[in-house]
């Protein structure tokens, strides 16, 4: 499951998600499958097979979950880290020979990544070679692809002034 760090903002989420599954969506969907099992033969009943397939994605992700929030350690914003890229960090970079290639992003936790084009994970070669530097920097990310050298722009926190 790699890193086990989070910001404290993804660390609210998964709460925030396990709290609606739990107290909203779970109760929400069992009483869909209580009603469908109340028709009859559950062997022919869709409504009945598709909310009980529901539910067990809902009850796997739950226990994903509550594993994740047990494991965790949240990294808050120290002002020690100001001025170099460390966890949490919302980076500006350039691509060198490129200056049109621009990327901004935030280093944080795999389970923070998900469907956000903004995050990077602590895990990827290009968190992992901008850790420790500075704006102004020139780093050097190698993946499976390619090598490229990327220039640092910009490093804020939140929390930060």
């Amino acid at each position: 499951m790699g890193t086990n760090l989070i910001t404290e903002e993804g660390f609210n989420k998964l709460q925030h998600e396990l709290s609606y599954l739990w107290k909203e969506y779970r109760p929400q969907i069992t009483e869909k499958v209580a009603w469908a099992a109340s028709l009859g033969d559950r062997s022919e009943n869709a409504d009945y097979k598709e909310n009980k397939r529901l539910l067990r994605q809902i009850d796997s992700r739950i226990r994903y979950i509550r594993k994740r929030l047990e494991l965790v350690r949240i990294v808050k914003y120290s002002s020690e880290q100001e001025g170099r890229v460390y966890f949490g960090a919302w980076i500006e970079v350039v691509q060198c020979g490129s200056e049109r290639i621009k990327k901004s992003f935030r280093i944080v936790g795999p389970d923070e990544i998900y469907g956000k084009s903004s995050m990077i994970s602590i895990d990827s070669p290009m968190a992992r070679a901008l850790l420790s530097h500075q704006e102004g920097d020139e780093v050097i990310v190698s993946t499976n692809e390619n090598i490229c050298r990327w220039k640092i722009l910009k490093i804020r926190y939140p929390g930060s002034n």
